[in-house]
């Protein structure tokens, strides 16, 4: 069977517009959360996510998804006839909604497929040439599998995942009324942590088959060797306690990667710095990895919790911390819980680069995992 390889990656967050933007900030343990001013929150006990200011270039696309998603297409540069598209976004509606309510137009695009089919017409492929996936919080990360599994089984070459979503007063006032918004900030993995904040993000990941690389040389950056799904059952938006679903979606990675869990060197948390999140993964370390202390870190203390781009973005930042062989930071974290201890750090660590593991969790029950290695 064909190895998948990440051929081309590009991300914006609030940190940054670009990963080489993004990284180095990360390392250092940077904060781009910062209050809100395009919508009022006065009613609600929070007043900050992560947001990204638009280029002057494309202030005047109106469109709030294409306009987050422009500057990281246009990273990606050319691509052959034959990719495949998976769109991930899922929070796209939003300014549909808002915009009936409000004296403004109404948004083109607002279905994941309009998305999709912008995206193939951006770069010149076919509009029926692809899918769209929403696993909610999970989305980016199930397309990431979806499109390794394909390229795997020969039934794709080349695929592109992507995802774009804003930070919108329908998805803010909605996260707030589950009471899962923090008042303070975004402490993954803290005693004292107290829910999450949400971020504005974009990602594009471009996998190819091993041999389609060697034959457009394509420099892999990364090998994805392993991955799985897994869906819990449990409840409409809490996780299981247990972390059965993420447990049994690690070990599919694991042997889809043909890894034992202590080849693991660091791992990617969903670590969304709410209770029940944080506990069910840290329950799911102990579980797989038992005592062992290894690097492990979240990523949304620093740009808030970006929907259904969180897992491609992470993935992303997860290839270019094996590049640098330093694992990032964990903003926000003060005192870290009894079991994070010597695991999650608000220092960046060194570690061998060789390979990754990172997860998302989405409301419904959804988890997958995802095994990078270094080429």
């Amino acid at each position: 069977m064909n190895r998948v390889v990440v051929a081309k990656q590009s991300a914006s967050t609030s940190l940054g517009a670009s990963l080489q933007q993004i990284c180095p900030r990360l390392y250092a343990c940077e904060c781009a959360i910062t209050e809100i001013r395009g919508f009022s929150t006065a009613m609600l006990s929070c007043h900050v996510a992560g947001l990204i200011h638009p280029s002057p270039e494309i202030e005047h696309e109106q469109d709030s998804v294409c306009r987050l998603m422009l500057p990281v297409l246009n990273q990606i540069g050319t691509l052959p006839q034959q990719t495949y598209v998976i769109w991930t976004g899922i929070k796209a509606d939003a300014d549909y909604v808002e915009s009936q309510f409000e004296d403004r137009p109404r948004p083109l695009r607002y279905l994941p497929q309009h998305y999709r089919e912008w995206v193939c017409r951006f770069f010149g492929l076919p509009q029926d040439q692809g899918m769209e996936v929403n696993a909610a919080c999970a989305s980016s990360t199930y397309g990431l599998a979806l499109a390794a599994e394909m390229i795997r089984r020969d039934e794709q070459t080349a695929v592109l995942v992507c995802a774009a979503d804003p930070v919108s007063r329908f998805i803010f006032t909605g996260f707030a009324a589950l009471r899962a918004l923090s008042p303070t900030t975004c402490r993954p993995f803290d005693v004292k942590r107290d829910g999450l904040l949400i971020g504005e993000g974009a990602f594009a990941m471009f996998l190819v088959s091993e041999s389609f690389a060697e034959l457009e040389k394509y420099e892999p950056l990364a090998v994805l060797s392993g991955w799985g799904m897994a869906n819990d059952a449990n409840h409409i938006t809490a996780p299981a306690r247990d972390g059965s679903g993420l447990i049994r979606a690690i070990n599919a990675a694991l042997r889809s990667a043909e890894m034992e869990p202590h080849e693991v060197q660091a791992f990617c948390a969903h670590g969304t710095g709410t209770v029940y999140n944080d506990g069910m993964e840290l329950t799911v370390v102990e579980s797989i990895f038992g005592d062992r202390r290894f690097p492990i870190f979240s990523i949304k203390g620093a740009i808030g919790h970006t929907m259904g781009a969180a897992g491609g973005i992470e993935a992303a930042v997860c290839i270019c911390a094996m590049h640098d062989r330093t694992v990032p930071a964990t903003a926000g974290l003060a005192n870290e819980e009894k079991r994070a201890a010597g695991r999650v750090s608000a220092l960046s660590q060194s570690f061998a680069g060789n390979n990754m593991l990172t997860t998302n969790s989405g409301f419904g029950g959804c988890n997958a995992a995802l095994i990078f290695r270094n080429p």
